[in-house]
């Protein structure tokens, strides 16, 4: 679960994690008499959407006088703002974070996540903050340090104080920043989060160490510890397809190709997907129907892969080790004839009742491809789609 720069900012802040002044907005009165109050400025005007990049498609706007301050949160306030992360269609800016302005001497990137192959949280740093870490990483990996978290002691004094000295911090510097990895190492724990990044992680001419950018993501699966966090949850900034999928206890993730995928288990359906581009085609979606499926979620979730306009064909991998085959059959059955189905459907069934499936889809009268084996669904998706890309 992701949620907006000032919601972290306000997480970090409970945390004791110092972050500037702010006032946040949904419309243009609320942004002026929020400046307002902030004082003479000069103000920071920045768009609160879920993406990075924010800057550099124009929603993030440092302004030194009242006109100049009105004229950003007009332009940003309602605008669809695109960057790398949006895709082409943008995202529309329904809410803006109205900041003090900060006098800023350096920028460091501060950023923790779970790292898989140490299977510990980690604290990265490096001293190119607010720069693309992505970037940074590729091109020169020895300017970011790590040090591992203890999930029931967070990080070190000792480890917190040896990340300060290869940032050449001064002596008062290294103290407060010693204290602000302390605490993000806490909240990382405490609020079951799957990433925390501040980037950047400023350092003024005064010396102060404040969170000048924030983001945050939550674990899923550990919302049940957390009921409070429904709260901040913004049903504009997801996916339609995924909120309703997750209502109906599908897993799925809109992409950018052309075949719609419907698979039982994660593993299966990543192995659908890799088994696709290498076919030479994309797949629309991930959707896993899970174990338990009944055919009223299978006709949902054929209605979710439609609602895609590129998708060209469907494939329905479902192995039945748990759930029935001929369960899986009657959903497909259904769903082609509740949702006018339009596009190829080839299926893929093997395992539990796959017999009976067989018989039940041959009777039916829907134009079904059936497929022998997973290469086999594969070549015929990437046919049936339109052939495979340039």
């Amino acid at each position: 679960m992701k949620i907006h720069e000032y919601q972290a900012k306000q997480l970090l802040a409970r945390h004791g994690i110092p972050i500037p002044n702010g006032k946040v907005a949904t419309t243009v009165e609320e942004a002026l008499t929020g400046a307002k109050e902030l004082g003479d400025g000069p103000w920071v005007v920045k768009a609160q959407i879920h993406a990075g990049g924010r800057g550099k498609g124009g929603g993030v706007r440092v302004t030194s006088t009242s006109s100049e301050c009105e004229e950003a949160i007009r332009s940003i306030l309602g605008m669809q703002l695109i960057t790398h992360q949006t895709g082409p269609e943008g995202r529309k800016v329904r809410t803006l974070l109205i900041e003090e302005g900060c006098d800023i001497a350096r920028e460091i990137y501060c950023g923790m996540v779970i790292d898989r192959n140490r299977e510990k949280p980690v604290l990265m740093v490096s001293a190119e903050g607010g720069m693309d870490i992505e970037q940074i990483a590729a091109s020169r990996p020895e300017a970011i340090h790590f040090e591992e978290i203890c999930i029931d002691s967070g990080i070190s004094e000792e480890a917190a104080r040896s990340l300060a000295t290869k940032l050449d911090f001064s002596e008062t510097t290294s103290d407060q920043f010693v204290q602000v990895v302390q605490k993000l190492a806490r909240a990382f724990v405490e609020e079951d989060c799957s990433l925390a990044e501040i980037n950047p992680l400023v350092v003024t001419a005064e010396g102060d160490v404040i969170a000048l950018d924030a983001k945050i993501n939550f674990d899923d699966n550990a919302e049940f510890r957390h009921p409070e966090h429904a709260e901040l949850r913004d049903l504009n900034e997801e996916d339609p397809r995924e909120t309703r999928a997750a209502e109906w206890e599908l897993s799925y993730v809109g992409l950018d190709g052309t075949i719609g995928c419907m698979v039982n288990g994660a593993g299966l359906a990543m192995a659908t997907m890799d088994i696709i581009k290498l076919h030479g085609a994309e797949p629309a979606n991930f959707l896993d129907v899970g174990g338990t499926a009944t055919a009223e979620r299978v006709t949902e979730g054929f209605k979710i892969i439609l609602e895609d306009p590129n998708v060209a064909a469907i494939l329905v991998n479902i192995f039945g080790g748990i759930i029935r085959c001929d369960l899986i059959a009657e959903g497909i059955i259904e769903a082609a004839r509740v949702t006018n189905l339009g596009v190829p459907l080839i299926v893929r069934l093997e395992g539990n009742s796959v017999a009976e499936a067989q018989e039940i889809l041959q009777q039916s009268g829907i134009d079904v491809i059936t497929a022998d084996d997973l290469a086999d669904a594969a070549a015929k998706s990437v046919s049936a789609a339109g052939g495979s890309r340039p």
